[in-house]
């Protein structure tokens, strides 16, 4: 059963959680979830919206309805551009050993690069009579910088060639990174949106992809442009980045000056943990633990929630899962993890 949504949108008070205040009352964030959740909490198949203006509405309608102030809307629903190659888009997982599709220097300067200015961006903004009172919309962007030079060049060919063509190398970052950046600039500009994802993988469980050193002088420069285009337009920039980031952190809250970080794992530091030591330097947003939010019972998750909710008495933390919600977690867990918030 649908638990009934308790209190009205106010995406206010997400903004206290991300300006690291305490909001009013329990605030839920996710990065995104399935279709099959979304046509569940709507009582219509996603999959039978035809049009990207269909879908977006439908996801906002599964967000205000689950309890969220504010709704993700991935690029791909009116961005119009991408790194990934249709065949990587076919699959559902892909190797980080795929790629190669830049493999040198005239490759790169043969690659057709998308232009980020061919999007949709006005039906970001037709979209606001589906918002709910209250809400904002929420935007992701096709991939992060690293994440799409890996897709491109693939992991072990990126490793060489670090090393290997330094030069080329930071071509290659600095084309989709100079990309990323207009997008970004763009999507902040627009009147509906509230915040931005900036969803970038920077490490594996035990340390970063690429040595600290390397994220600092290729990747870093630019999510830092990133993020000022973002607080220009005056909105907030939340990163997402899986992997153990303890490394460069001080580099996230210093130099990029995210506003909140998104992504944990039970078995790199449980987000209760890693609240207590950053809370006062960036936000926290999300944090349940996949795997457990998977494998787990209701009466587990909900009283995970509840302590949680209780540990950090709301200041500069927003309840949701450490990454997000696949098809494969239990629509009953699911249900346990935000009626914790509509308990608290």
């Amino acid at each position: 059963m649908i638990p009934k949504r308790k209190y009205p949108a106010d995406f206010e008070q997400l903004a206290r959680v991300l300006r690291r205040e305490t909001p009013d009352r329990p605030v839920l964030f996710e990065y995104f979830v399935n279709a099959g959740l979304i046509s569940f909490f709507n009582d219509r198949p996603f999959e039978a919206a035809e049009t990207p203006e269909q879908k977006i509405r439908d996801i906002i309608g599964f967000f205000h309805t689950s309890g969220y102030d504010y709704a993700t809307i991935p690029s791909r629903y009116f961005g119009g551009f991408s790194f990934t190659t249709a065949d990587q888009e076919k699959k559902a997982t892909v190797s980080q050993n795929e790629g190669s599709v830049i493999t040198d220097r005239n490759t790169f300067e043969k690659y057709n690069w998308p232009n980020p200015e061919q999007g949709d961006f006005e039906l970001l903004d037709n979209m606001a009579t589906e918002l709910k009172d209250g809400m904002k919309l929420v935007i992701s962007a096709p991939g992060g910088l690293l994440e799409n030079v890996t897709s491109l060049v693939g992991f072990e060919n990126l490793c060489f060639m670090l090393y290997e063509d330094e030069e080329l190398s930071k071509a290659i970052f600095d084309a989709v990174g100079s990309r990323l950046l207009r997008f970004y600039e763009t999507c902040s500009s627009v009147s509906t949106v509230g915040a931005l994802i900036v969803n970038d993988d920077w490490g594996f469980k035990t340390q970063t992809m690429i040595p600290p050193e390397m994220l600092c002088e290729l990747v870093f420069p630019w999510h830092k442009k990133i993020v000022e285009a973002i607080h220009h337009n005056g909105k907030f920039a939340i990163l997402h980045s899986c992997g153990n980031l303890e490394a460069v952190m001080d580099d996230v809250v210093n130099e990029l000056k995210f506003d909140a970080k998104h992504s944990f794992e039970d078995a790199i530091i449980p987000v209760e943990d890693f609240w207590q030591q950053w809370h006062g330097r960036i936000a926290v947003v999300g944090g349940i633990d996949l795997d457990f939010l998977t494998r787990g019972n209701p009466e587990e998750i909900l009283k995970r929630g509840h302590k949680i909710l209780e540990l950090t008495g709301l200041k500069a933390y927003a309840l949701g899962s450490g990454n997000s919600i696949p098809g494969y977690v239990p629509v009953e867990n699911y249900l346990a993890m935000i009626s914790a918030a509509g308990d608290f």
